[in-house]
């Protein structure tokens, strides 16, 4: 039996490591929220500089679960949500530390979305934290991108669309359909997959227009090609290009996503041969995606 919108328990999880000062602004925004949490899950990959302090000086009902092992962002939700629904949770707000809801309604307005469309899964727009009106993360709808909130303006939802894990809300029942991330993914790609998952499963979800979380922009790993047509995924530090591309190969053997692999290697050796001049990089892509598909999900050698 269902229970009533009163009784329902939401339960946050957020995952940190050794980002005290941004995780102290992201409770803070979570303790205004007008909707109050009934419990706060933090998981604590890097307790080597704990954030214990920081999260007990929070006032919140909180349990602080500190990781002697780095779970990576898979791993810490993986271990977050399932410790929510072991305490009883209905729903399973998830928040990163670096975001936060932008005001006291987010809650409240995603809770009230999700029953009035009867989604399993209920995601706040992502804006930029250092100009609200820019998406975090620009979204393409049709043949053009849109950057900005007010792009979407008299639209309630948008269907099967969800960037997860920045604020996404989840019923408890849907996680029993979907499961939690997959640890070995570690960062990069994870959301994609429970996104993959959502749509394989069938499961209503997306993206409540009234409700915005704020989230540093994300598009400086973008280079653009072909005249910005098309762009490519470049990040700058050697360990994010190697989950990303490792779990990107991953994530391109998956039903449902196989259909992307002959247009990634196109985009992708262009980038690297023609737009960069960059053979190394070309097979340096190519090995990581191929480890990948084939499932050797080993961390790089530190």
């Amino acid at each position: 039996m269902t229970a009533p919108a009163a009784a329902e328990k939401v339960v946050a999880v957020i995952v940190t490591r050794h980002r005290t000062g941004l995780l102290a602004e992201s409770l803070r925004a979570i303790a205004s929220q007008d909707r109050p949490l009934d419990h706060v899950v933090v998981v604590d990959n890097g307790p080597d500089d704990p954030a214990e302090q920081v999260v007990t000086a929070s006032g919140l009902p909180v349990t602080y679960l500190p990781s002697r092992r780095n779970l990576g962002g898979a791993g810490g939700f993986a271990l977050g949500m399932l410790h929510a629904l072991a305490l009883g949770a209905d729903w399973v707000w998830c928040a990163d530390d670096d975001g936060r809801p932008a005001d006291g309604t987010v809650l409240s307005t995603l809770l009230d979305t999700a029953r009035r469309h009867g989604l399993a899964e209920v995601s706040p727009m992502v804006t930029d934290l250092a100009d609200p009106d820019l998406l975090a993360f620009p979204l393409r709808r049709g043949l053009r991108w849109r950057r900005r909130r007010s792009d979407f303006a008299g639209i309630d939802v948008l269907p099967n669309y969800a960037s997860l894990f920045n604020g996404a809300l989840f019923r408890a029942d849907a996680l029993d359909v979907v499961g939690v991330p997959d640890y070995r993914l570690f960062f990069r790609g994870d959301e994609t997959e429970i996104h993959r998952r959502m749509l394989r499963a069938g499961l209503p979800f997306g993206t409540c227009v009234s409700a915005a979380y704020l989230h540093p922009e994300g598009t400086t790993e973008f280079e653009p090609i072909l005249g910005g047509r098309l762009s490519a995924q470049y990040p700058g530090n050697e360990v994010k290009r190697f989950f990303t591309y490792r779990n990107r190969g991953y994530l391109m053997a998956q039903p449902g996503m196989r259909w992307l692999r002959p247009l990634e290697t196109v985009r992708f050796g262009w980038f690297f041969l023609v737009s960069r001049r960059d053979p190394a990089g070309w097979r340096e892509w190519r090995r990581l995606t191929r480890a990948g598909r084939q499932e050797r999900l080993t961390r790089p050698e530190q």
